[in-house]
């Protein structure tokens, strides 16, 4: 479907096949830190991935990978308190924050593994990208400014991936809501001025996602 509103491509077909070829080498899961005393070392570029519980982290980082099961949802959202980390290539990390809101557990333990990702945020010299995952359907809520703000203060630069871009009705409903949170992100300090609009079940938008991660890490 052409649609007048789509956005130019901003990666060639070689920046894409790059991408595809760097994911189709060995990924895998590091560990998990409960504690930043626990991290790993500071010693290769990593991109982090945050969101609102049930958004749709584990299935992206699927589909970036190439993978199906290499990071696994749980089975009650705001239940993942970890910060899990996968290595791509021996050359980058991906990390995968604790989901914030709809956590069903106690104030103190949600605040526990959500300041967890806060302390992440800034204290991580080698985080090039955050990617803040928000639910296409619903737009940017008012949990999602607040990540914002934390990512602001922290000086991380951090760009919005729309998610499960297939459950809406048309392309011009996703230029749509591209548009409008392009708009509402204009004046954010530390936000990167593109959209990336994807479907983890479709393949939408994950080439370009992928070489997003390359530039943003100079792998």
């Amino acid at each position: 479907m052409t649609d007048a509103l789509a956005p130019e491509p901003t990666f060639d077909d070689e920046a894409l096949e790059a991408a595809r070829v760097f994911f189709a080498h060995p990924v895998t899961f590091m560990m998990g830190a409960v504690a930043m005393t626990g991290l790993p070392p500071a010693d290769l570029p990593e991109v982090a991935f945050a969101g609102r519980s049930n958004v749709g982290k584990s299935s992206l980082i699927n589909a970036v990978t190439g993978r199906t099961h290499l990071a696994r949802a749980s089975t009650a959202p705001g239940r993942t308190r970890e910060i899990n980390f996968f290595v791509a290539d021996e050359t980058l990390r991906l990390v995968d924050l604790p989901g914030y809101g709809f956590a069903k557990v106690g104030r103190g333990e949600k605040n526990k593994f959500q300041n967890l990702g806060r302390a992440y945020l800034r204290g991580r010299p080698n985080l090039k990208r955050a990617y803040l995952l928000i639910d296409s359907r619903h737009g940017l809520k008012d949990v999602d400014l607040e990540a914002m703000e934390a990512f602001d203060l922290a000086a991380v630069s951090y760009q919005i991936v729309l998610t499960k871009t297939d459950k809406l009705r048309s392309q011009r409903d996703v230029n749509q809501v591209v548009a409008e949170t392009l708009r509402k992100i204009a004046k954010r300090p530390a936000a990167f001025p593109r959209v990336a609009a994807t479907s983890s079940e479709k393949g939408t938008g994950i080439p370009e996602l992928r070489a997003e991660i390359l530039a943003a890490c100079e792998v």
